[in-house]
């Protein structure tokens, strides 16, 4: 990711987390694998930059994921104008029930609407939907399940919405973008096409900067 980025990126410990200040003016967090630690690290990022004067005005959640085949194929972009946790409720006789239905809690947040439109013009990212869960499918089952609860869902990943948690806490916009490596359904390691990922993600970067420098945050008011 930091290839995306020119210049030298200095090193800056944190609490738990490794973080990167890059000579463009952009921090990249390494956040890990999973929506309690990237919310954690993310957490530590958005405190310790609060703590110094010098707060965030927008947390993007990047990395690899699966796509929902057709709408999302192999190394291709996907941002997400909502970022939901798909697995965060109860298992009941009736089915899934998520915690919105139970009375408490949140599962959905909405990057800013501008912002969406901007960064899908620069990058070619397509638009949708992108799941967080727990677990990654591996099954067609699984895969049907979801996208009859989520019709709109274009890939899945494990940390979009931890970010999304940490940054709402603070009240800091959020944005999340996924190059899609594999298709969500029946686990096959053989079709993944990780490095054609990685490089879609990091081509994306190199043109994200001009959408997040014109984009104003009373725009989306």
């Amino acid at each position: 990711m930091a290839r995306a980025f020119p210049g030298t990126a200095e090193e800056v410990r944190l609490p738990g987390a490794r973080l990167l200040r890059t000579a463009a003016g952009y921090d990249l967090l390494a956040a890990g694998v999973g929506p309690a630690l990237a919310a954690a690290s993310t957490a530590a990022a958005l405190t310790a930059a609060a703590l110094a004067g010098r707060p965030y005005g927008l947390v993007v959640s990047a990395g690899i994921g699966g796509g929902f085949p057709p709408g999302a194929p192999l190394g291709s972009l996907v941002v997400a104008d909502a970022i939901t946790a798909a697995d965060l409720g109860a298992e009941t006789a009736e089915g899934f029930v998520p915690v919105t239905e139970l009375g408490f809690g949140t599962v959905t947040h909405r990057p800013p609407r501008q912002l969406v439109r901007a960064v899908s013009e620069a990058t070619g990212a397509r638009t949708g939907t992108v799941l967080t869960v727990s677990t990654v499918t591996g099954t067609a089952a699984r895969a049907d399940a979801l996208r009859a609860r989520h019709p709109r869902a274009l890939a899945e990943g494990m940390e979009g919405f931890g970010v999304a948690e940490a940054a709402a806490a603070h009240g800091v916009p959020v944005l999340e973008i996924r190059a899609v490596s594999n298709p969500v359904g029946p686990r096959d390691r053989a079709a993944w096409r990780i490095g054609e990922a990685l490089a879609a993600l990091t081509g994306g970067f190199g043109k994200l900067a001009p959408a997040l420098e014109s984009w104003n945050t009373y725009d989306d008011q």
